[in-house]
Parts: C-alpha cells; sequence; structure tokens
C-alpha cells in the first residue's frame, strides 16, 4: 500500500499559511484533502477562516483543530491519535496538509511520522517555510550575525538571541521548499536581496520560491516527495538537545468586545496600541453595527488588514473577538483597556 502524503506547512506568524491553504484547496483538482490546524491562542481563528469555503475537496469533517497547546509540544497527546483517526477511516484522504502555529518547531512533529502506527502507512511528502517578504524586508524577524557577534563580543554575559529569530532558522533550517509570500509588497532589488540571504540559511538544495496572496500551483508544493522523516538529523535545530521548547517567550490571550460601532476608531486605536506594547499578532473577528457580515481583521506588526468574509449564522453569537500575541512581559491590562475605550459597550 503507498503511503498517504502529508505535507506541512509552518511558517511565522502572519505569513499567509491559512491564504495559502484556502488556494490549495481551491485548486485541488478532484484530490482528497485534508486540514490539521494548530494555532497559537485559547480560539481557532484559521480553522474558522477554512471552515465553510464550500469547496469538496476539503467538507468540514476534513478540517480538525488542535488548540490545546502548540502541535510540537503536544504530539502524543494531540497529534498522533488525530493522525490515526484519519488513517483509519475506510477511504483516506489523498493529502493531510498540516498547518503548524507560528510558533511551533517543525521537527519535533516531522520526528512523530516515525511512530510505529503512523511510518508504515503516512509519509512527510514536505515541509514548506513560509515568509512574509515585506515583514522580512523590515528586519523584524531576520537575524544580523555580525551586530549580534559584535554584541557578545562587547558584553559575553548578556544572551542576545532573540526567541523569535531562533524559530525563523529553525523553520528554515526544516524546510524542503521555502515559499517567500507577499511579494507584490516589495520591490525587485530587495526581493532578490532577501533571496540570496534566505539562500544562506536553508539546507542545499532548498528551492526558494516567490508567491503573492498565496497563490502557486499546487503542483510546486504538493508532491515533493521527500520522505522527510527520514532525515531528520540533516535537518539541524537550535533546539536539538531540549526536551521540548519552551513557548514562556510569548504571551497570548483573548479579547472580548462589543458590537463595533466605529469600525476606523478601532483601527487607529489598535494600531496605536500594536506600537506601544510591541505586540506581535493580532486576529480575530469584529461583529460591526448594522453589517449582517463578520469582519475578519488580522494584524503582524504594524500592518492591519480586514475584510467582510460571510454573514453571522442563526446559530452563532454576534461578538467580537481577537487573540492577542506578543512577547513575554505584555501589558494586558493597559491593552484590554485601550482597545475597550475605542469600542464603548
Amino acid at each position: 500500500m503507498s503511503k498517504v502524503p502529508a505535507t506541512v506547512i509552518t511558517g511565522f506568524l502572519g505569513a499567509g499559511k491559512t491564504t495559502l491553504i484556502r488556494h490549495l484547496i481551491e485548486n485541488a483538482n478532484g484530490r482528497r484533502i485534508a486540514l490539521i490546524i494548530n494555532e497559537f491562542g485559547d480560539i481557532g481563528i484559521d480553522g474558522e477562516l477554512v471552515k465553510g469555503c464550500g469547496d469538496e475537496a476539503c467538507p468540514d469533517d476534513d478540517i480538525i483543530e488542535l488548540a490545546n497547546g502548540c502541535i510540537c509540544c503536544t504530539v502524543a497527546d494531540d497529534f498522533l491519535p488525530t493522525m490515526e483517526k484519519l488513517l483509519d477511516r475506510p477511504t483516506p484522504p489523498d493529502h493531510i496538509i498540516i498547518e503548524t502555529s507560528g510558533l511551533a518547531l517543525p521537527k519535533p512533529l516531522i520526528k512523530a511520522f516515525q511512530w510505529p502506527s503512523i511510518r508504515t502507512r503516512a509519509t512527510v511528502d514536505g515541509v514548506i517555510a513560509l515568509i512574509d517578504a515585506d515583514a522580512l524586508a523590515a528586519g523584524r524577524f531576520a537575524t544580523d550575525e555580525a551586530a549580534l557577534a559584535a554584541a557578545r563580543a562587547a558584553d559575553p554575559t548578556l544572551d542576545h538571541d532573540s526567541p523569535l529569530e531562533e524559530l525563523f532558522e529553525d523553520q528554515l533550517a526544516c524546510a524542503d521548499l521555502v515559499l517567500l509570500n507577499k511579494t507584490d509588497l516589495v520591490d525587485a532589488a530587495k526581493l532578490a536581496e532577501l533571496e540570496a540571504g534566505l539562500a544562506k540559511d536553508v539546507r542545499p538544495g532548498v528551492t526558494i520560491v516567490r508567491a503573492d496572496h498565496g497563490r502557486i500551483d499546487p503542483a510546486v508544493l504538493l508532491g515533493l516527495d521527500k520522505a522527510a522523516e527520514d532525515d531528520t538529523d540533516a535537518r539541524i535545530s537550535h533546539h536539538d538537545s531540549e526536551e521540548d521548547h519552551d513557548h514562556d517567550d510569548f504571551d497570548s490571550f483573548v479579547l472580548d468586545l462589543p458590537v463595533v460601532e466605529n469600525v476606523d476608531a478601532l483601527l487607529a486605536t489598535l494600531a496605536d496600541t500594536i506600537a506601544a506594547h510591541d505586540i506581535l499578532r493580532v486576529k480575530g473577528f469584529l461583529a460591526v453595527g448594522g453589517r449582517p457580515a463578520r469582519l475578519v481583521l488580522q494584524a503582524v506588526g504594524p500592518r492591519i488588514q480586514h475584510h467582510y468574509d460571510r454573514p453571522w449564522t442563526a446559530a452563532e453569537r454576534r461578538q467580537s473577538r481577537l487573540v492577542i500575541i506578543g512577547q513575554t512581559g505584555l501589558d494586558r491590562a493597559a491593552i484590554e483597556a485601550s482597545l475597550h475605550a475605542a469600542v464603548p459597550a
């Protein structure tokens, strides 16, 4: 029996993983796809954005959300049982796509495919690292090795490694293909510079391809046939000597807001709040007064995007909920007070 191929899509917060997955589903060409979606935060936003797309290639029953923590830290409790249930179906999916949390290490997940009940029935077709070209061009998640070395030389007692940079490097080191996304926001000269920098951090033979809005031929990403679980030792990680990695570097919380009457005022306040507290990521849904559709809100650093995606259903409670993610030390009380002031009850 042939193994069911699985593609692991990793990438930092807001790189566009969910948009890419929707594009893959819409262009599946009859291939039955199952999704395993893992998020960092207490409510599932990405799964909600994929569900209800109405595509026969991926019915809602084939979209599985793992919300009990980072997938790379809950492999035995969550991921393995989920994979077994998919593979035990009378008709298993043709392909499994796994969207990791933006804070996840891909390597422990790949190692899970060596588990006896999985190894004979599924294989990691490839690991895709999705990179936000615009964020990278702004230097938010790139490592300046020369500056880091100089700072350490000046004060060797300090640890100047950023956990964001380590995650970024670990995702690159594990990738079989790097997708440089949102290239429409960066000029050609800068893109060439980014690609040259990324090429230094990936393993030999790993290809870097460009995309905008996650639009790319699925044949480029699926069918890589890498069997990544067989060469995990070649995928060097900062955390190879650790039993697991520590998410104490990051904080997240869910913010409930009333119905929003003035969207522009909230967006202006949100921009100021993100800057004041160095918030990494905001995502969620807003209920807007006088509008039957829910407003999807996504923010990566200072860049805020929003759009109406579908009407609220009769079974749903019209409410505004946002997930706020940042590094440890977020002033939750101040953030909540700021945003509640922009949306008076």
